[in-house]
């Protein structure tokens, strides 16, 4: 076998890309100043007188030695059979997937003083290296890096683990369930950043809401931070409207509107009097259709005569102002007597009217209406 020189097994280790057998290590591997002639069935002694070799021939090999110190090697230890064992007995971590190799002029020689030392097996004192390999391009943060949309494949694997670990889990009742608005896809891609398809965030919702379901006794602690990014800033299902009271002094106070006339009327027990801005009812309203909206309430369940009312009314017409009456009235009388609620509801006194005036359109000579047509 021809001699293998120092500067040849260099070249040979650093152009391997990937190196499945020369891994990373050769600490026990003893070279001298005037290089390694292995020839096949004998051993050779040579001895060196220098500090360091700096140059194999190729990438920048840094290895120290000892002053008059010998080393032997047998043409065995670079045969190409146990050539992969020996460099096997002193590996540390290499990839095996062919990614992010380097040569070994990009490689740092690092001694082991201060780390794990390596065991010297001559005995003779040699200063002990070893190879530590140095990462150069950053590595990526996250598995879905060079997906169209990294972040949202990021949230949809880690709800999909909590899917598959949690999915089966007892679902409390509908009604025992707090209601929570959800993100809208329009919502998520502003808050996100990135473009995602319907159909994907429509099965990322369907998982969040059977999450969302699981009996609170069993619901496993932090599920709800896990689902927090899906859900909105403001859940309009928390603004519950206060209930309707009656004061120490016994007034209940109810809130009417219609069209742009606000209605606001005091009501506590009484005789029937009713003061409208501080006028009688029929000083306050001429047309009798408009008396008859403004007390339809107390008309409806027969509470005329057991009831006073003081309202304060603006905007619009009368028309307007009657009718919101009606509904602050209805209020007050709830709020008395919660159990005339569904009597009031079928009379159309509870129900808000949202109905406004539509506005005119250029062009047309009311809302809707067209100019009349003349044909010369």
């Amino acid at each position: 076998m021809a001699s293998l020189r120092p500067c040849l097994l260099a070249r040979r280790m650093a152009c391997s890309r990937p190196w499945p057998q020369l891994e990373r290590q050769f600490s026990s591997l003893h070279l001298n100043a005037a290089g390694v002639h292995a020839h096949a069935g004998a051993s050779a002694s040579t001895t060196t007188s220098v500090n360091k070799v700096n140059h194999l021939g190729g990438p920048g090999l840094l290895t120290k030695a000892r002053q008059n110190s010998t080393a032997s090697f047998s043409s065995s230890s670079f045969s190409s059979s146990s050539s992969a064992s020996f460099f096997d007995d002193h590996a540390e971590d290499v990839d095996n997937d062919g990614a992010d190799f380097e040569s070994f002029d990009e490689a740092t020689l690092v001694s082991v003083d201060s780390d794990k030392e390596l065991a010297d097996p001559h005995g003779s004192g040699w200063d002990r290296y070893r190879w530590r390999r140095q990462h150069i391009r950053p590595l990526p943060v996250s598995p879905s890096y060079f997906s169209r949309q990294p972040e949202f494949d990021d949230s949809y694997l880690r709800l999909r683990a909590l899917f598959r670990r949690f999915g089966n889990l007892p679902q409390a009742p509908a009604d025992e369930v707090k209601r929570v608005a959800w993100k809208s896809l329009l919502d998520y891609q502003q808050s996100n950043g990135e473009r995602i398809l319907s159909a994907q965030y429509a099965r990322c919702i369907d998982m969040v809401k059977q999450l969302h379901r699981i009996h609170p006794r069993l619901k496993p602690a932090g599920l709800d931070d896990a689902l927090a990014e899906f859900r909105r800033d403001v859940n309009p299902f928390d603004n519950v409207p206060r209930p309707l009271t009656v004061d120490r002094f016994g007034r209940a106070i109810g809130v009417g509107r219609r069209k742009t006339s606000v209605a606001r009327a005091w009501v506590v027990e009484g005789t029937g009097e009713v003061l409208v801005n501080g006028k009688t009812l029929s000083g306050a309203f001429a047309r009798v259709h408009d008396r008859e909206s403004a007390t339809w309430a107390l008309r409806a369940t027969e509470r005329t005569d057991k009831y006073n009312v003081w309202a304060l009314v603006e905007g619009g017409g009368t028309t307007g102002q009657a009718e919101a009456l009606t509904l602050a009235v209805a209020k007050g009388l709830v709020a008395h007597e919660p159990a005339l609620k569904t009597a009031l509801r079928k009379a159309g006194c509870i129900t808000r009217d949202r109905r406004v005036v539509e506005r005119k359109k250029h062009g047309r000579v009311k809302a809707r209406k067209g100019p009349a047509w003349v044909k010369r």
